[in-house]
C-alpha cells in the first residue's frame, strides 16, 4: 500500500457531523471566505489570520466574554501578547454548566476500581480541599505540588490548587524521591500532596520513605497532605479524607490569561530539569482546540490514555474535563497481568478516545494479541503517540481495528503540553504518517540553509506563537534559558528538535528526536536522572546513555561505563548498576546493555558527546556525526561507530534512517 492509499478514509457522515466541521462552518462565516469543505484550507486559515482563528475558538467554545482588541496583541517569539486584559480560571472552565450524577473521573488501578466521581462529587470534593489549602495560607502564585499515582485524588489536587490561582506540579510515583526532588526543589512549594504508594506489574510500590525524603529536601513546605495511611509518612502529615469531606462552595479565582497555570518539567538531558510554565488561558484554549476539534471529545466522552502524571499526557488527559467529558485514571501496567489488559479495559469501561504508544501496540502485536477480540463498540478514535509509530506496525492495527476506528497519530512536546501535528475526525490517515499539522500550528520543515523545504528532511520549526507556550521557565530571569532552549538556532522562530519531511499532500512524516532525550515505551526521561545513581557508585567514573530508535519499532537504550582504577565491569557489578537505576531514577528506564567503555567522549568545553554517540549507533558514517577538533577524545568516534556495527549485525536489524544534517553543525 502506498503513501497515497490511506489506511482509514472519514464516511461523509462522520465529515459531517464531525465538530469541527461545525467549527468551520462557525469560522467560516465570521472571515467570509469557504473554510468547511477541506481540512487543508481550515489550517492554512488559522495560521494565516492567527487572531481571527484563536479568537474564534474563544468565541465557540463560549468561553467568558473578553475585552474587544485583537487575540494576539503582540506577535513576537519569544515573548507574544494574547487577550490582554482578558480574565478565566482553568477550573471555572472546568465545572462551567457541569452538575449531577454524570460521571466526571473513573479511577482503575490494577487491584481495585473502578470508581467513579460524579461532577457534584467532583466539585465538593476540589471546593473542600481548596478551603483546607486557603486555611493552611496557600494563595496565588504559591505553589502545590503533587507526588501522586493517576487518580482521583490528582485530579481533586490540581483542580483545588488551580481555583485558586495557586500553581501546580506533579510527579507520578513511578519517579523516586531523587527524581522528584530535582523538579520540585527548584519551585520551593508550600505544600506537598503525597501518597504512600501505588501498584504497578502486580506489586505494590511502598513510596513512604521517599515522601520521607523529598519532605526533609523541600524546606519551604508548611504543611504535608497525606493520601493514605498519614501515619506512614510522618507524625504531622494531613489526612487527605479530612481535608476533602467538607461542603463548601467553590469560588475559583479570575485570574490574568497569562496567570501561571502548573509547571510541567523537560527531560533534564542537558541538566537540571526545566520547569516550563503554563497559564490558564493558553492551556484552556489549546486543550479545547486539541481535545474538542481534533479529537472530537463532546460532553460525555469517557477518554483513557495511558499515563502518568510525570508525562504531559495527564495533563491532557485531565483537560478532558473541559470538553465534559470523563476522565479515565488507570494507574498501573498495560500489560498486567496479560498483554491485552490495556484493551480490556478500554472494553470494560465502554471508552469512546483511548490513548497508548507505538511500544505498547508493539508489544501486543509480538503478543499475538488479537485487537478485535477486544475492540470496544464504543472505541472511536485512538491516539498514538511518544514515539516512532511505523508504518507497518500502523497497518496492523488499522487493519485490526477496522473502519470504525481512526488511528490518530500525534507528535508535540511538554514544552506546549499538546501536539504540533496529527489528525482530524476529517482528515484520511496514511500508515507511516501524520495527517496533517495541527489547527494554529504553523509548521514548517526548515532545510540547512533555514528555508522551508518539501519532500524532504528538516528541523521541525513552528514559525507564528501558539497561546500554550511556555510563558517562560522557572529560575530563568533573564529569559536567556528560554530563548536558548528553542530560538538559539533561528531568531524568532520556534526550533523543537525533531526530524520532519512534509509531503506533497500536506502530510508529515516523523524521523525521531534530534536531541538526546531518552524515550523508552513513550515515558520521556533525561540522560541526567540516569547519570545521578550510576555515577555515585564508587566503582563508575563516567557513564553515558542513549536511547536508538530501530526500524520496526525497536528501541535500543544502551548504558556506557567507564571504571574506576582496577575496577572491571562483571555481571554483579551490571547488576548493581542496574538496582541503583531501578531505586534512583526510574525502574522503566533500566538500559538494555551495560557496556565497558573505554571512554566517554566530550565537546571541548566538556558536554557529553550524547547526541553525536546516538547517530554513530544508528548507523550514520562517523565523518558526519562530529568534527573531531571539537572532541576531547576524537578516537573515541571510531569505537561507537563500531559498537553500533556490531549491535545491528547481533540483532539483524537496521537503524532508523535520520539525517544527518543539522543547522547547528
Amino acid at each position: 500500500m502506498s503513501a497515497e492509499q490511506p489506511d482509514w478514509t472519514p464516511t461523509p457522515q462522520a465529515v459531517e457531523r464531525a465538530r469541527i466541521t461545525d467549527f468551520a462552518r462557525f469560522a467560516a462565516r465570521r472571515a467570509g471566505r469557504d473554510l468547511s469543505g477541506d481540512y487543508h484550507a481550515l489550517w492554512a486559515w488559522s495560521v494565516e489570520d492567527v487572531n481571527g482563528f484563536w479568537a474564534a475558538v474563544w468565541d465557540y467554545f463560549g468561553l467568558p466574554e473578553r475585552p474587544a482588541g485583537p487575540a494576539l496583541a503582540a506577535e513576537a517569539l519569544p515573548g507574544s501578547v494574547w487577550f490582554p486584559g482578558a480574565t478565566l480560571n482553568y477550573a471555572a472552565e472546568v465545572f462551567r454548566g457541569r452538575t449531577g450524577t454524570d460521571t466526571a473521573v473513573i479511577t482503575v488501578t490494577e487491584d481495585a476500581g473502578p470508581v467513579a466521581i460524579t461532577w457534584d462529587e467532583l466539585r465538593r470534593q476540589v471546593a473542600s480541599l481548596a478551603q483546607a489549602l486557603t486555611g493552611i495560607g496557600v494563595r496565588g502564585g504559591d505553589r502545590v505540588v503533587g507526588y501522586l499515582p493517576n487518580g482521583a485524588q490528582a485530579v481533586v489536587a490540581f483542580l483545588a490548587t488551580a481555583a485558586l490561582g495557586a500553581t501546580w506540579a506533579v510527579c507520578g510515583q513511578d519517579y523516586t524521591a531523587a527524581a522528584a526532588e530535582a523538579r520540585f526543589a527548584q519551585l520551593r512549594p508550600t505544600v506537598l500532596i503525597a501518597a504512600t504508594g501505588c501498584r504497578h506489574g502486580g506489586k505494590h510500590i511502598d513510596r513512604s520513605a521517599d515522601v520521607q525524603a523529598l519532605r526533609q529536601a523541600l524546606p519551604t513546605l508548611s504543611a504535608t497532605i497525606a493520601v493514605g495511611d498519614a501515619t506512614r509518612m510522618a507524625p504531622d502529615a494531613l489526612p487527605w479524607s479530612a481535608l476533602t469531606e467538607r461542603d463548601a462552595e467553590l469560588a475559583p479565582v479570575p485570574v490574568p490569561f497569562d496567570h501561571p497555570l502548573w509547571v510541567v518539567f523537560s527531560s533534564g538531558t542537558t541538566g537540571r530539569p526545566k520547569g516550563i510554565v503554563h497559564g490558564h488561558g493558553g492551556v484552556v484554549l489549546e486543550q479545547l482546540k486539541n481535545l474538542g476539534l481534533h479529537l472530537g471529545l463532546r460532553a460525555g466522552d469517557r477518554l483513557l490514555w495511558h499515563t502518568t502524571p510525570s508525562w504531559m499526557m495527564w495533563n491532557v488527559l485531565v483537560s478532558g474535563l473541559l470538553l465534559g467529558a470523563t476522565a479515565v485514571c488507570y494507574e498501573g501496567s498495560p500489560t498486567y497481568p496479560g498483554t491485552d489488559a490495556l484493551w480490556r479495559l478500554a472494553a470494560r469501561l465502554e471508552v469512546n478516545v483511548l490513548g497508548t504508544s507505538p511500544g505498547y501496540l508493539a508489544a501486543c502485536r509480538k503478543a499475538g494479541v488479537r485487537l478485535a477480540d477486544h475492540h470496544p463498540a464504543s472505541l472511536e478514535r485512538l491516539g498514538v503517540t511518544g514515539s516512532a509509530f511505523p508504518a507497518d506496525l500502523q497497518h496492523w492495527v488499522a487493519g485490526e481495528l477496522g473502519p470504525r476506528t481512526q488511528v490518530m497519530c500525534t507528535s508535540g512536546g511538554t514544552d506546549v503540553v499538546t501536539a504540533f501535528l496529527g489528525a482530524a475526525p476529517t482528515t484520511p490517515v496514511r500508515a507511516g504518517e501524520l495527517s496533517a499539522p495541527c489547527l494554529g500550528v504553523a509548521v514548517e520543515a526548515f532545510g540547512p540553509d533555514g528555508k522551508p523545504v518539501r519532500g524532504e528532511v528538516g528541523e521541525l520549526v513552528v514559525l507564528r506563537p501558539m497561546p500554550s507556550m511556555p510563558l517562560y521557565f522557572w529560575d530563568d530571569p533573564d529569559g536567556s534559558r528560554y530563548r536558548g532552549a528553542y530560538f538559539d538556532a533561528y531568531p524568532g522562530v520556534w526550533r523543537h528538535g525533531d526530524w520532519i519531511t512534509v509531503t506533497g499532500h500536506g502530510s508529515v512524516i516523523m524521523h525521531g528526536r534530534s536531541d538526546a532525550t531518552l524515550n523508552r515505551h513513550g515515558i520521556r526521561m533525561g540522560s541526567g536522572d540516569i547519570y545521578g545513581p550510576v555515577e555515585r557508585l564508587e566503582e563508575i567514573a563516567e557513564a553515558l546513555v542513549v536511547g536508538v530508535e530501530q526500524d520496526g519499532g525497536g528501541y535500543w537504550m544502551p548504558l556506557f561505563v567507564t571504571t574506576a582504577d582496577g575496577t572491571g565491569l562483571d555481571d554483579v557489578l551490571r547488576e548493581k548498576i542496574r538496582d541503583a537505576i531501578r531505586h534512583g531514577a526510574s525502574p522503566r528506564h533500566v538500559p538494555d546493555e551495560i557496556i565497558q567503555a573505554p571512554g566517554i567522549p566530550h565537546t571541548r568545553t566538556g558536554k557529553k558527546l550524547e547526541v553525536p554517540v546516538k547517530r554513530l549507533l544508528r548507523g550514520d558514517p562517523p565523518h558526519t556525526v562530529a568534527d573531531p577538533g571539537g572532541v576531547d577524545r576524537p578516537e573515541l568516534i571510531d569505537w561507537y561507530a563500531h559498537i553500533g556495527a556490531v549491535h545491528r549485525t547481533r540483532d539483524g536489524t537496521a537503524a532508523a534512517s535520520v539525517a544527518p544534517r543539522s543547522p547547528n553543525g
